[in-house]
């Protein structure tokens, strides 16, 4: 049987989602807790990567196991994993359905704020400051929703088969001192870093080291070629995972706290 793992974490202390050697990872921590519950080596498949430092209030993965489970799952396995990584749900599914594959759509909600906070610190990037225009990189969202081909918002275009990604849904809101910030962005898939260097971007805008043109151009893919730079990752939370067949709202978590007061 499979089952679907509805999971949350805080990605402050891994170096990612992804199994690596020699390195915490959300992944290899999770296997380690399954491997110790059933006795046996576990491997898990997630719903996709995320960098290190970056977290999620909502991730599936999912292990196959020949039996039934008809203990408590969900209670037991919180209790040999730390507390940076909650599991919200157990769900059986069909042994050909995938975490991964099936996805048909992500949604990354960004965190920046403007004045030195020791708790928004860990889940938001902080900008000192900053002077930024607000209508200049609202403007530049709304030329994000109509790219198609995002290469050169990609940290390695070459480990992807194509470029092309569906925008489905984006927003950047303000609160009303100015003091946060808020980017919401959903799509088919995102490349590698895309997240990160869109907002990276988006902040050049605001300062004005960059013009709206050269923000439409590198969506056109006819800029110079460039370095990218990338935001910080803690203030990027993978936040919303849809599946034709599972269709679960993200839990109350500091992500959901975060989006309040705009």
């Amino acid at each position: 049987m499979r089952y679907f793992l509805h999971i949350a974490f805080d990605g402050s202390k891994y170096r990612g989602w992804q199994r690596q050697p020699e390195v915490k990872t959300v992944q290899d921590t999770i296997e380690k807790g399954l491997s110790k519950i059933f006795k046996e080596k576990i491997g898990i498949s997630g719903c996709g990567r995320t960098d290190a430092g970056v977290h999620a209030s909502q991730f599936f993965f999912h292990f196959d196991w020949d039996t039934p489970i008809e203990f408590d799952l969900k209670f037991i396995l919180n209790k040999n994993l730390p507390k940076d990584i909650a599991i919200h749900d157990v769900i059986p599914v069909e042994k050909k359905q995938h975490t991964r594959f099936d996805a048909t759509s992500r949604t990354y909600d960004y965190f920046i704020h403007f004045e030195k906070d020791s708790v928004l610190d860990s889940f938001s990037t902080l900008y000192q400051s900053e002077k930024l225009d607000f209508s200049l990189m609202q403007q530049a969202v709304k030329l994000l929703s109509k790219g198609k081909d995002f290469k050169q918002l990609c940290k390695q275009p070459d480990l992807h088969n194509h470029t092309f990604c569906e925008i489905q849904a984006v927003s950047l809101r303000i609160n009303s001192s100015e003091s946060r910030m808020h980017l919401s962005i959903t799509a088919n898939r995102f490349l590698r870093g895309m997240i990160r260097i869109i907002v990276a971007n988006l902040v050049d805008v605001g300062r004005k080291s960059i013009t709206l043109q050269q923000f439409q151009n590198r969506l056109d893919g006819t800029a110079p070629k460039i370095e990218n730079t990338s935001a910080a990752p803690n203030g990027l939370f993978l936040s919303r995972i849809k599946y034709d067949y599972v269709d679960i709202a993200e839990k109350e978590s500091i992500c959901t706290f975060l989006k309040m007061g705009y």
